[in-house]
This record gives structure tokens, sequence and C-alpha cells, in this order.
């Protein structure tokens, strides 16, 4: 990934779409949350539009006379970038570069513009520039090569090659390579995984700038990056955790999911949520200071749901409880919400009852058992070391005596395996 100079802040507009297939109150939400996106990737808001329409327009995405008023809207402004709160096909990106002649960013592109400077890890990178590489694809043209050498800057910071010869058949190359990359560290991933059956796993998931990376560094002991920014962090970081109980804790902290998140990102960073998908336990954190937080809540379910991890034992953590006043909001979560707990990860409330919590879980998931192997069943107690942690394990002449804990899962596959002839 190449970072182009860039001025220190650029001059936006920011533009939305009001279908009526949402409240007004919610697409100013939804703006809002794109100017702090704005702001992370370095632009300074000028205005805010939200067009009215019945539908989307397909050449300009909000009618052409719309578009003819941005021209003017940019000039006056002394406006650098124009960025629309949804994505553009590359015909609408195309149309609108050509009629404003100004850059034209959508979602997708800020987002993936904020990713580079925050992947650390050589996974995170390649899972960055994967998913610059399958946006760019489908818009790539000589416009758009020559703008991106032009004005530097948000939404132009290129995954590799911006010479006007980059063309298809080589960032194709170039995707097949990083998606082999990807594959061996899911490999790598999934051999190390294999090690740990005998480990909970716990996996911190939530909407971007819930307090994930705070709460871990909390619970850990850790020093990860935790910054009151969108994407503060994009590496996922595991550590072990004393939970008490002479139980074996690994606490994940996962990349903070977003409304409309672009589908071929969740793709390029599904080594990343293969975290979520091992998990014991899903610590679902939530900022519940936020007024829009329930909409937080469904967002990363349906991510949750996307990824086939609707299922799992899951804690809703409601974070940032001393940022609210109003208590009938509390009330309201625990009469919701099952399963809830209310903390502050900034200043340790509750959290020794989060941990109570996670102590009754492990110990209703988990149970310690006892068998007794023929000498001669050596396979079979290989194979008790690859689901569960062995607590002991004593010879005589003719047995084998293995105490094990375990995922009542695991336990069962254990038993099937024992006694079947």
């Amino acid at each position: 990934m190449i970072e182009l100079p860039k001025k220190t802040i650029e001059r936006a507009i920011l533009v939305a779409l009001n279908t009526k297939e949402l409240s007004r109150e919610l697409v100013e939400e939804h703006l809002a949350e794109l100017e702090e996106l704005a702001l992370t990737a370095g632009a300074e808001t000028i205005l805010k539009i939200i067009q009215d329409r019945y539908s989307i327009d397909p050449a300009y995405y909000i009618g052409k006379g719309k578009a003819e008023e941005l021209v003017s809207l940019a000039e006056l402004n002394e406006i650098d970038l124009v960025i629309f709160d949804d994505d553009l096909s590359p015909i609408q990106l195309r149309n609108l570069e050509r009629l404003v002649n100004k850059k034209i960013v959508d979602r997708s592109g800020l987002i993936l513009d904020i990713f580079p400077s925050r992947a650390k890890t050589k996974e995170a990178k390649t899972q960055v520039e994967l998913a610059q590489l399958q946006y760019l694809l489908p818009r790539l043209t000589r416009a758009w090569t020559h703008l991106s050498k032009q004005y530097g800057g948000i939404g132009t910071k290129g995954p590799g090659e911006t010479q006007i010869e980059t063309d298809r058949r080589i960032i194709r190359t170039r995707i097949s390579v990083l998606k082999e990359k990807l594959e061996q560290i899911e490999s790598q991933r999934t051999t190390q995984s294999s090690g740990r059956k005998d480990i909970i796993k716990i996996s911190l998931v939530g909407y971007t700038n819930a307090g994930k990376s705070t709460l871990f560094n909390l619970l850990t002991s850790a020093n990860v990056f935790a910054e009151d920014k969108l994407f503060a962090t994009l590496d996922s970081t595991t550590r072990s955790f004393d939970l008490g109980k002479r139980q074996k804790i690994l606490l994940s902290d996962t990349v903070g999911f977003i409304r409309k998140l672009p589908h071929h990102l969740v793709a390029s960073f599904k080594s990343t949520l293969n975290e979520v998908r091992d998990a014991d336990i899903i610590l679902h954190v939530i900022d519940v200071s936020h007024p829009f937080f329930e909409d937080h809540v469904n967002v990363v379910e349906q991510t949750l749901k996307d990824l086939k991890c609707d299922t799992k034992t899951q804690i809703k953590v409601f974070n940032k409880i001393d940022a609210v006043d109003d208590r009938n909001k509390i009330h309201y979560v625990h009469s919701k919400y099952e399963n809830s707990i209310v903390i502050s990860a900034q200043r340790g409330i509750n959290i020794s009852r989060l941990k109570e919590r996670l102590i009754k879980i492990t110990e209703e998931n988990f149970v310690e058992e006892k068998i007794v192997l023929k000498l001669a069943d050596t396979k079979k107690a290989a194979k008790i070391h690859t689901l569960a942690e062995v607590i002991s394990t004593r010879y005589d002449e003719i047995s084998i005596y293995i105490v094990y804990r375990t995922n009542k899962e695991n336990s069962e596959k254990i038993k099937k395996m024992i006694y079947e002839e």
C-alpha cells in the first residue's frame, strides 16, 4: 500500500440520500457518522446535504439537477472533495467526477482510505490491500488514475501501482496472490486454534468506537492502542485472561463493525473475523451513551448472523454507563436485552460483576470428566488431547486413567468416540 502525500486538512461536502425508507433523524445520524469518518481521514466538513428522492438516480445518484448544484457549492466554498454516504456505482462515480470536477468519494472509499493508516501487522495490511484492489477493480479508468495522481489526498491512496498503465489483469493477478497469502494465514490460525481446545476462548465484538479495546486493556492488562476515533485499530489481538477458578481464558479484540460495511471488506477480513467464529463466548460491547445504540446493536447482530456466529453464547456489555444521565435508559436496557450487563470500562464500573457472569457461564458450559481407556487405546488418548485440556494421566498394567476439562460439545464427542465399537 502506498500512501501519497496529502494536505493536512481537506474541505469536504457530505451528501446523503433520503428515499423515505429511513426516518429523517436516522439519515441525519448516518451523515453525522460520515462526518466522523471524514474527520478520522483528515477532512473538515464544510457542508452537509440531504437530498430527498423517491429512488436512487442511476446516473448521478442524487439526480443531475442536485449534482449541478454541487458544482457551484464546491466552487463557492473552495471544496476539495465531495463524500457520499452510500456506495456509488462506477457509472455514478464517473458521471459525478466529470460534472463536479472535484474528487468524489463514497462511504466504502472513505473507509478504505482510513484503513491503511490503522493496519499495523502484515496480516491487516494484506487484508486492507485486498479490499482496496477489489474496490478499485470495477472503477478502474484512465480518468480515475489521472485524478489519483493529480489530487492526492482522501480517496486516492492507491493500494499499489497508480500509473495509468495499471490494468485489470495486473490487479486480478495481485488479488490472487493476496488471497493465497490470506489462505495461508487462515491455515496457520486453524493449526494454532486446534492446539487450544483446552482453553476457553472469548471474543470482543461491537460497533466501532464502542470501547472494546479499552475493556480489553482493562481485563488483560495489555497495552492495545485505544483512541476516541472510528477504527482505532484493525489488528486482532489475543491475550491470556485470568478469570480465576483455575480456568484458562484467551480474550481476543477484533476490528469494529460499522453500518454499510463493504461486503468485500468483510470477506478480506475473514481470517481476522475467524477469531469470532472460533470463540466459545462473545462479548458484544455497546456504547449505551450513543443516542442510536440500538441501531448499532442491530448492525453487529446482522454481521454476526452473516458470519454464522449468531447462535453462540453471548453477553451484551453496555459500556460507557458513566456517560448516561437518564437512569430510565438503564432500566430499559435490562428489560429488553437478556443476559446483559452495564459497565464503564474507562472507570472500571461493574467489571467484577462481568467477571462473575463469565465464571458462571464457563462453569455451566465446561465440564471436568474422568475416563478409563484400555492400554492399547493410544489413538483415542491422543484424540482427547486435541479436544480437551488433559489435567492428569495415569497408567497401570491394563488401563489409562485420564482426567480432562472441555466444553460440553467436545465432551460429547469424546464420549461417543470412547464407547463406539
